[in-house]
């Protein structure tokens, strides 16, 4: 249920090249934008919304018949070794249920999900093979989150909401590989983890994998595998409040450099 859109590996690039240290000037700030589709085929875990908990399973068709709204990019702005990136995510979705029985009893069951992130990086490593060059960069920061689950039923005699919305900040962490494979072709990988009991959030993880493949001299189609997870509890006045959730599925996306 979350995590439906997502950033990417995100190689730092210069015109046609897909690794910055291969060319680029580093007197001279270079910039990515890169948006995302992540298409989650299991999401796995538990809701608890004041004290009670229910399963989540969900597959991608699931997943798309409850979507109400998605979105996140990131952003990367280098200049030499040292970069500043910052991601933005959202996605919402939402179940109304109506309940069997004599008297009409509606289930509204909204689900939010958000964060923005802003680390520092830094390449700490480059070198060049015989096929080509290849780059590593490790980065830190901070990650704010939000998460909003609400329980809203409406009966004949009265209406009930229960849930609500948590926010908090957390430190984040991350390590990046790429390595060019061909003129076009950029294998890479990327591992953020962030969280670490901080605030309740025991921990978030995001670890990617895929390829960039440079279709014109300034954009380039990006496509792999993500995985993720979340596990946050905290408790409210109305009892405990927790989302813990796994997904896994593939990723699409662009990204256009300057």
């Amino acid at each position: 249920m979350s995590a439906i859109i997502a950033g990417g590996f995100n190689a730092q690039r210069t015109a046609a090249n897909p690794l910055a240290s291969a060319g680029a000037d580093p007197n001279e700030w270079h910039f990515t934008l890169t948006p995302y589709l992540f298409l989650p085929t299991s999401t796995e875990g538990t809701s608890t919304v004041d004290g009670s908990s229910a399963s989540i399973d969900l597959d991608l068709g699931d997943i798309l018949d409850l979507l109400q709204g998605a979105l996140s990019a990131r952003f990367e702005a280098w200049r030499g070794q040292f970069g500043i990136i910052t991601e933005g995510y959202y996605v919402y979705i939402e179940e109304d249920v109506t309940l069997p029985g004599p008297a009409e009893v509606n289930l509204n069951v909204p689900v939010k999900q958000a964060y923005i992130s802003l680390m520092g990086a830094y390449r700490f490593h480059e070198g060049r093979t015989s096929r080509g060059p290849y780059s590593w960069d490790v980065s830190g920061g901070v990650r704010w989150n939000s998460i909003t689950q609400d329980i809203n039923i409406t009966g004949p005699a009265r209406a009930t909401s229960l849930g609500g919305t948590e926010t908090w900040f957390e430190p984040a962490i991350g390590l990046r590989a790429a390595y060019e494979l061909s003129e076009d072709w950029t294998a890479g990988a990327r591992v953020e983890l962030s969280g670490f009991g901080v605030n309740g959030n025991d921990l978030q993880y995001t670890v990617l994998t895929g390829f960039d493949w440079q279709a014109w001299e300034n954009v380039s189609l990006r496509f792999g595998y993500q995985w993720y997870g979340i596990d946050f509890a905290t408790t409210r006045s109305g009892g405990r409040f927790a989302y813990d959730v796994d997904q896994h599925g593939p990723y699409l996306g662009a990204s256009f450099t300057w």
